[in-house]
């Protein structure tokens, strides 16, 4: 009798969770009818990135150096590589880099220490451009 007992409440328990899992309907099953549409501005677009333009490859046999000014004047400026203390040019200036640096030094030049970008000729170690903020005169 003990064992028909708890056979029935297993019974009873077992009908009562089929029952109820079964009277709602699933989420995804309900009419679409029911959902309240979003709606979205378009008006503005919005800007995830710019594009940014491709640097311009340098011509053949111009060269960058990267490195800090040890001495800087109209006709030629000498540099230390930043990576390496030991590699030391010295580089001419083209008459262009010349009228650019006499308006620099006309400011206060470059000092010992400023870093700078030097765009020279292989073929002849002459300077056509000078990239790099001098620092201010002592």
């Amino acid at each position: 009798m003990n064992l028909l007992r708890h056979s029935g409440i297993f019974v009873s328990a077992a009908l009562l969770a089929l029952c109820s899992g079964a009277a709602r309907p699933a989420a995804a099953q309900t009419p679409a009818s029911t959902l309240i549409p979003i709606v979205v501005d378009t008006a503005a677009p919005i800007v995830v990135n710019t594009i940014k333009p491709k640097p311009k490859p340098l011509p053949a046999g111009v060269v960058k150096f990267d490195g800090l000014v040890v001495h800087a004047n109209t006709a030629q400026i000498t540099v230390r590589a930043r990576n390496n203390e030991m590699d030391l040019q010295t580089f001419a200036l083209s008459p262009v880099a010349s009228a650019k640096m006499q308006e620099t030094i006309d400011k206060g030049g470059y000092q010992y220490g400023d870093r700078v970008t030097v765009i020279y000729n292989t073929a002849n170690q002459t300077a056509l451009q000078i990239k790099g903020k001098p620092s201010r005169p002592l």
